[in-house]
């Protein structure tokens, strides 16, 4: 197979590594707005070399559209206008918005909308690693809007990793997404400004964090150029979900003003159920 990724930054990067590496992809092709990060791939191998948009498009077997979501939106039909046998699949962290975008595409069904739900706090090409989505999760929306041929090749694809596959379809994907992924961004920006706001000696910061510390505001560290796109798009889920953060924050806060420490401990209790859930 032949593969043009479009994006050539974690998410994109990684993806060439596994799919070189598997033995998916024959060759790949980088696309990317940025020359530098074309570069960047081009030396770390990441690619095997890189072409402008309509060119890569017409020599690939799978076209990976893995931009920022707001990208995404004039991206998506215009490289469904190059396409004629070509699967393209999209790696976005939204998909309502993305998919309405081509919504009646005369080609809409060479698409299959898809979220490995992967990733790490960095971006850029010299952020790619391998295995990042190794044994991970990846979901399909609406894929009964897409051919059926086009579909077995995106499953191939994400087996060849491999990656567990769920379906959902876009309202219900946008809405879950928000509940365990777009907070705990929201919450890591929010926690990591809390303590920059206390604490203004970084040294006092670096020497007193714990591995506790560092793991909860280490999402604090992921370029707002990737995720303002992704809170614009799911802004009505993210919203309701951080008035239901408020309202466990006030709790917590509620109980401590009253000294209520019995209470405290019931809904640390109620917290450690999460357990049950992811181990």
């Amino acid at each position: 197979m032949v593969v043009t990724i479009i994006g050539i930054g974690l998410i994109g990067g990684s993806l060439a590594i596994t799919l070189k590496e598997n033995g998916f992809a024959s060759r790949i092709i980088g696309v990317d707005q940025s020359q530098e990060n074309l570069d960047k791939a081009i030396r770390r191998r990441l690619i095997d070399e890189d072409m402008e948009l309509a060119e890569a498009v017409a020599q690939s077997d799978v076209v990976v559209v893995a931009t920022p979501v707001d990208a995404m939106l004039s991206l998506l039909p215009k490289v469904l206008d190059l396409v004629d046998r070509q699967v393209v699949m999209d790696m976005g962290s939204t998909k309502i918005n993305i998919l309405e975008t081509v919504k009646g595409h005369p080609k809409r069904g060479r698409l299959v909308a898809t979220h490995p739900m992967a990733g790490t706090e960095y971006s850029g090409p010299e952020a790619a690693v391998p295995a990042l989505f190794d044994n991970k999760c990846t979901v399909l929306c609406d894929v009964e809007e897409s051919d059926e041929d086009a579909h077995e090749i995106v499953k191939r694809l994400y087996a060849s990793i491999p990656m567990r596959i769920v379906y959902l379809n876009s309202q219900e994907h946008d809405l879950h997404t928000a509940y365990v992924s777009h907070i705990s961004h929201i919450s890591s920006f929010a926690l990591a400004l809390t303590v920059l706001e206390k604490e203004r000696d970084d040294n006092h910061i670096f020497q007193l964090a714990s591995g506790g510390f560092s793991s909860t505001v280490r999402l604090a560290k992921s370029s707002p150029d990737m995720w303002i796109p992704i809170f614009r798009q799911n802004r009505d889920n993210v919203l309701d979900v951080l008035d239901e953060h408020i309202n466990q924050l006030a709790r917590f806060r509620s109980l401590l003003i009253k000294k209520d420490y019995e209470k405290f401990y019931e809904r640390i209790e109620e917290a450690n159920q999460i357990r049950k859930i992811i181990s």
